[in-house]
């Protein structure tokens, strides 16, 4: 039988789905979260999350093609579809060829741990190198964020959590 509130944690083994069911049927997974990620980052506007993401790639990513845009999307379902997405757009303008490369992030991340924001921006400015999910793809991931697995696990049990419960961070 499928438990019903661990459709992120799917890929996980049983035990890691079975540890998660019983800490939301006895209400301790917001105080785990709360506890290893106790305040939402400070990203007001998108001005800043754009200059957060550039300071990322910069740090990490200093040759890669620059950046157009970065932003918070209301369109991203993260129940249904994925928690950013990039793009590149490339137009001939004249005898030249423009390269646009945008980054939208899921708008429920507005009210989410830094932690969880920066792994989402890794992962997609990891795709500007990698296009797939490969080890190349994590070994870049883990370069610009050495807990990315973990954070990554804690990502999928908050969204476990708001899928069960609702909102656990106020902006």
């Amino acid at each position: 039988m499928k438990k019903k509130h661990v459709s992120y944690l799917s890929g996980y083994p049983q035990q890691i789905q079975d540890q998660v069911e019983a800490l939301l049927a006895t209400d301790k997974l917001a105080g785990y979260l709360l506890k290893k990620y106790p305040q939402c980052h400070g990203l007001r506007s998108e001005k800043q999350l754009y200059q957060y993401t550039m300071d990322l790639k910069n740090q990490y990513m200093r040759k890669s093609p620059p950046l157009s845009k970065v932003c918070f999307d209301d369109k991203i379902d993260v129940i249904h579809n994925a928690l950013g997405l990039h793009s590149q757009v490339s137009r001939i303008q004249g005898n030249k060829l423009k390269s646009k490369r945008d980054i939208k992030v899921a708008s429920v991340f507005k009210k989410a741990p830094e932690e969880f924001l920066k792994m989402i921006l890794v992962h997609e400015l990891a795709h500007f190198k990698e296009r797939d999910h490969n080890r190349a793809f994590y070994n870049l991931c883990k370069y610009m964020q050495p807990d990315y697995h973990q954070v990554e696990l804690d990502l999928r049990l908050y969204l476990t959590y708001l899928q069960a419960c609702g909102q656990l961070y106020e902006l």
